[in-house]
């Protein structure tokens, strides 16, 4: 049975700890609002940016431009993962991690080879052991800042390996932000390009459109904006679900905290209370014995 004094001092340690889950809480909450914001207002226009994609592609005659058909020869796929630098946000990273090991032994169950751009250090460092030799490249230290120059270069280095026929085709894999306490895994084709079919049949059905220069010359030119901008809408998205996990984290934890300190307090009251019995019983015997 624990003494008062160790009772005492573990009370005073989750009081200290609650104070910390309660200052990241509303640190984040304070982040989340902005992230958020940020996040619902990218939507509009990558979706815009993926109907002129599909626009161009229903008026193209050709479809030679590899960034939009990939490389069918090349069996090798790259899969962009999005995770966290710090931890303490829940099941954020957790889920990432078990969404790219399950991917990749589907795919290499299926004789696909697999190459990994790890963006975020949880997940690398959580599939190091298992898929280190796949990784081309880790960055860390961009996750709770979303900047779209970041974006341009990891664009370009992808194109780069993609023209040096490193892989075929490239997935994106992070959260997607659905509310404060719901982020969603979500998978998404960079190359080849992601095209709405619905977009194409109103576009082909409905509209006509003269294009100069030419589709396929607007489709190389736009193509490469197209993943810039798409990989900054999954780091963004990923940054506000981070944020909202750490968050909701974190409120558990400090109402955790609270729930431990009332059970501790009563521990201590009762154990004090039978400290002060026993002594009461001591000086009463000892007295009747004079």
């Amino acid at each position: 049975m624990p003494s008062l004094k160790d009772l005492k001092n573990r009370i005073g340690s989750v009081k200290s700890t609650q104070k910390i889950t309660s200052a990241m809480k509303m640190v984040a909450a304070a982040k989340l609002r902005k992230a958020q914001d940020q996040a619902l207002a990218s939507r509009p226009y990558t979706s815009l940016m993926d109907n002129v994609v599909s626009k161009l592609v229903s008026n193209s005659s050709s479809s030679s431009v590899d960034l939009l058909t990939g490389k069918e020869d090349n069996k090798t796929q790259l899969l962009v993962v999005f995770s966290a630098d710090r931890g303490l946000c829940g099941g954020f990273n957790g889920s990432i991690t078990r969404a790219v090991r399950k991917e990749v032994k589907l795919l290499t169950d299926n004789g696909i080879k697999v190459k990994l751009l790890m963006v975020g250090k949880k997940s690398a460092v959580a599939l190091n052991r298992e898929f280190g030799d796949l990784y081309i490249d880790r960055i860390e230290g961009k996750s709770g800042k979303p900047n779209f120059s970041d974006a341009e270069i990891l664009a370009r280095k992808i194109i780069t390996l993609f023209e040096n026929n490193e892989f075929g085709n490239c997935r994106v894999i992070y959260n997607k932000f659905i509310s404060a306490i719901a982020q969603e895994v979500t998978y998404r084709s960079l190359i080849p390009v992601e095209v709405k079919e619905d977009k194409i049949e109103e576009n082909v059905s409905n509209s006509v459109f003269e294009f100069e220069p030419s589709e396929e010359e607007i489709l190389n030119d736009l193509l490469p904006r197209n993943l810039a901008t798409q990989l900054f809408s999954s780091q963004i998205e990923s940054t506000a679900s981070e944020l909202a996990a750490r968050m909701t984290a974190m409120d558990n934890a400090t109402r955790n905290a609270g729930e431990m300190i009332d059970k501790l307090t009563l521990q201590y009251n009762r154990t004090r209370q039978a400290v002060i019995t026993s002594e009461l019983i001591e000086i009463i015997s000892g007295a009747e014995a004079l």
